[in-house]
């Protein structure tokens, strides 16, 4: 992987991360590395779920295929917030 795709897969990342958390209600006490993180995962899934049932490649933008990311990252940033609240982190 050369520079500009791990770039790209970070700022990915961050705008489906960040997407995923406007879209879970309340504060979500993680961290924006954890964000970014999920945010990465989710995109990967997102795109393999859309590929899977055949909407990745569509006319123009793929909304379908963003609608999979954001969902998976807003699941992602839902349960690793439960889970890092529960575990007593605080973060500042």
């Amino acid at each position: 992987m050369t520079i500009a795709g791990i770039i790209s897969a970070l700022l990915v990342g961050l705008i489906i991360g960040a997407l995923g958390r406007l879209v879970v209600p309340g504060k979500q006490n993680i961290p924006i590395w954890l964000t970014i993180v999920i945010g990465i995962v989710a995109a990967l899934l997102g795109t393999a779920l859309a590929r899977g049932i055949g909407v990745a490649d569509t006319r123009g933008f793929d909304w379908i295929e963003l609608i999979f990311q954001v969902v998976l990252a807003a699941v992602g940033v839902s349960l690793t917030a439960g889970f890092y609240g529960r575990r007593g982190h605080r973060v500042h």
